[in-house]
């Protein structure tokens, strides 16, 4: 089978991530990394991320508009654009696990063809693969910025489709936690979809044809 898995809060905890990273970076310039403050980041990011899966903004603009508008927030001063330079930098390094990932890709990759499919910026996304020294367990590592579209557009899909050899539609599935990226993407794409749902927070019309909440439960699906 030909399994797409996100990376970010599927395979990588991207919130332990974040809150390091951001910390560290806030630090540097001089701006006291409350919890407060990282979960107003939190909020603005995930806010403008929306905004890139439906084409209202790019990349480029978000990554420098979530530093602006924190600023903003906290009436501070600074060049948002080596803030957000260093921010990568920082989030490039090291990783965390979510539970049961690495265990999940280890009993996955011998069976069945694996593909990592993710909307983060390459840079960051290639250091934290390689830190997390998973890119053994992949056939393929599809990175949004890299194929020119994101998810959930289905030329997202079909960039990754045309390379992988001898793929088959009825043969494919996709799991991640987002619905609005990885479920609706995999409906448009025509490819089954696992929503990984560790909180129990699903509700929607956009229906998944499988919903999990530990990934070792994904093991009994393909």
């Amino acid at each position: 089978m030909h399994i797409f898995i996100d990376l970010d809060d599927t395979i990588l905890d991207f919130l332990k991530a974040e809150e390091v990273a951001l910390s560290k970076t806030l630090e540097h310039f001089n701006i006291p990394p409350t919890k407060e403050t990282i979960q107003l980041y939190s909020k603005i990011n995930d806010s403008l991320w929306k905004k890139l899966e439906t084409g209202e903004m790019t990349r480029e603009q978000i990554l420098l508009k979530r530093f602006e508008m924190l600023f903003h927030e906290l009436n501070a001063q600074g060049d948002c654009s080596l803030v957000n330079d260093r921010y990568k930098e920082n989030l490039s390094q090291g990783h965390w696990f979510i539970d049961g990932a690495e265990e999940l890709l280890q009993s996955l990759y011998k069976k069945h063809n694996l593909y990592i499919v993710s909307n983060g910026t390459t840079s960051v996304q290639k250091g934290r693969i390689k830190s997390a020294n998973i890119e053994k367990y992949f056939d393929g590592i599809f990175l949004s910025q890299d194929i020119g579209y994101n998810k959930p557009n289905v030329k997202f899909f079909e960039k990754c489709f045309e390379k992988i050899q001898d793929f088959d539609k009825n043969n494919a599935i996709i799991l991640g936690d987002s619905v609005s990226s990885d479920i609706k993407g995999g409906i448009n794409a025509g490819i089954k979809t696992c929503l990984f749902d560790p909180r129990n927070k699903f509700s929607g019309d956009i229906k998944p044809d499988y919903i999990i909440q530990r990934l070792s439960e994904f093991s009994d699906i393909v």
